[in-house]
């Protein structure tokens, strides 16, 4: 099998400098962008010569030189969930417009994977860590130890010694219950998924918050495992109910497209006999059908939000910084004809 590879020489800075006719330093300022001004015409010898010689910068000299590797390392629970997967996106976008690379990890939901992620990350020598943890309080000492700076994904509340970005998730799934509650439901079901967190209960509370503050009972829950199947097990055990809901409130996207199959199956016309609302706001929510009413977190700003904690002086104090859902109207509600 021939060698990817190819046996051939170097090219070094020299190299570009002896072909464009300036000295290692000129290219040396037009590569690093800095930290002097280079005529117009010389930048454009030089790159002409990086161009026409095949010239590579060696990155992980240069990160050695500047004590930084302009990488940040991403670890998130499930990247095969939709909204991970867009929020991953406009991470990368933001990671970019400040001249940062990405490395995406993916747990898998299991936590033992997740600290070993964090641990190769860090020795890969990132300058910034961002985690969706499927822990409350994880096992960052190896972040700590190496001086990496670690900002939180997806929190509900603070963890100390962290900055963290993420929706308040109470607020915004009580919202999305009195949205229900508005509709004329009085009996509204709850599918959420199982192990929980922080982050799910804090959804689970907000659907209590507003039942409570209506003065209506709490409906049937039933917990299942995270995705689409879990909520179509779920939406298959709420029907068993001899008293089932007239609405429910799914805590995911995902687990909302497993109940609306299963109503499907069961013949349970949505929203006519069962109107849904989930949370994430997820691209997929839209194209489900009938098209999920939800509560949207603002991937994009969050994702700003994260990048900017990162290049915030050491010596700034860690902040949590909490956004607001949207309400999303569509059909599964009952808002929208369909």
């Amino acid at each position: 099998m021939p060698s990817l590879r190819e046996d051939r020489p170097s090219i070094t800075r020299k190299d570009v400098a002896d072909h464009a006719g300036v000295s290692t330093a000129v290219v040396s300022y037009v590569v690093n962008e800095g930290p002097r001004n280079v005529a117009p015409a010389t930048r454009a010898r030089v790159l002409e010569s990086i161009s026409s010689l095949g010239y590579r910068p060696n990155a992980a000299a240069r990160a050695l030189k500047l004590g930084v590797s302009e990488l940040v390392g991403l670890v998130l629970s499930d990247t095969a969930n939709p909204y991970f997967a867009e929020f991953s996106r406009a991470i990368e976008k933001a990671a970019t417009d400040k001249g940062l690379s990405v490395i995406f990890t993916n747990s898998a939901l299991v936590q033992g994977q997740e600290h070993l992620q964090v641990q190769k990350l860090v020795a890969r020598q990132v300058d910034g860590l961002l985690l969706g943890s499927t822990e409350d309080e994880p096992n960052l000492d190896s972040a700590r130890e190496a001086n990496v700076r670690v900002v939180m994904l997806d929190r509900s509340e603070p963890l100390a010694g962290f900055s963290s970005v993420g929706v308040d998730f109470r607020e915004a799934s009580r919202v999305a219950v009195e949205h229900l509650i508005w509709h004329g439901h009085r009996r509204i079901g709850l599918i959420s998924g199982l192990p929980g967190g922080l982050t799910t209960s804090a959804r689970e509370l907000g659907w209590e918050d507003a039942l409570r503050d209506a003065g209506l009972p709490l409906g049937p829950v039933v917990r299942g495992e995270w995705g689409r199947n879990g909520g179509y097990q779920s939406g298959m055990e709420l029907l068993t109910d001899p008293n089932p809901p007239t609405a429910v409130y799914a805590i995911s996207d995902l687990l909302a497209i497993g109940l609306l199959r299963a109503l499907h199956e069961a013949h349970i016309d949505v929203p006519g006999s069962m109107a849904v609302v989930a949370f994430d706001g997820s691209s997929e929510s839209e194209f489900s059908w009938p098209p999920l009413t939800v509560m949207r977190q603002p991937v994009d700003e969050m994702a700003e939000a994260a990048i900017a904690a990162l290049g915030r002086p050491a010596s700034t104090k860690p902040e949590h910084r909490s956004f607001t859902a949207e309400l999303i109207v569509r059909q599964s509600c009952g808002c929208v004809p369909l």
